[in-house]
């Protein structure tokens, strides 16, 4: 069996060794033979050890940077910098792809990027996850606007603690926010996220964002 026949019977964009085996152990003596050899071809790409996706010139649709960062470090959901950058909340494009876990922290540089993780508590761990499905891609979990906005205010230590004013100065100076998006969130969610992290900087948020709300 060559790439092409492999690539047609493959159901999603990235995949795992028991996947390629159960497609091609009818076919092929030894299995971890002939992907060493697509992989050295270039035929396969290794994310990480069990973990492929095609080889550039054999895909016919981009890879899927959400779903890689999930299959990487499981359970884990793309948040931070990136999930922000997704929604539009920041104007900059970012390449590394930042997701959180309850599991150890994690870093992995792959032939198609970078991906890192960073705790986030059990408690605050599953409000505010979106999960959508597509046939290419399979599942994948990214944080919603608001959690991806908490969890980046929340992890990052320097600040301390803001009162309101300085809040509102750290998101549209040091993030660089999107001040009319960021007014458009849901506070319920945000506050429910707050409560989760024990946060006063992000329950300071949610009055930031009542108190713009209540005088437009």
């Amino acid at each position: 069996m060559n790439i092409h026949q492999l690539s047609k019977q493959i159901p999603v964009s990235i995949f795992t060794h028991n996947q390629i085996e159960a497609i091609l152990s009818p076919h092929v003596n030894n299995v971890n033979a002939k992907i060493s050899y697509m992989v050295k071809k270039g035929e396969l790409l290794r994310l990480k050890k069990g973990v492929y996706t095609l080889g550039e010139e054999y895909r016919t649709t981009p890879i899927d940077m959400i779903s890689v960062a999930n299959i990487l470090y499981a359970p884990s959901y793309v948040s931070f910098e990136y999930a922000l950058s997704y929604y539009g909340l920041i104007p900059e494009r970012v390449y590394e792809v930042t997701s959180a876990t309850m599991r150890m922290k994690k870093e992995f540089s792959t032939p198609v990027g970078r991906f890192s993780y960073k705790v986030v508590p059990l408690q605050a761990y599953a409000l505010g996850v979106d999960w959508s499905y597509d046939k290419t891609h399979g599942g994948k979990l990214i944080a919603t606007a608001e959690k991806a906005l908490c969890d980046k205010i929340k992890s990052d230590r320097g600040i301390g603690r803001l009162s309101q004013a300085k809040l509102e100065m750290y998101l549209e100076h040091d993030l660089r926010i999107d001040m009319d998006q960021l007014f458009t969130l849901d506070v319920k969610l945000i506050e429910a996220i707050a409560t989760a992290y024990t946060s006063s900087n992000l329950h300071n948020l949610v009055k930031l964002i009542n108190k713009r709300k209540q005088s437009a």
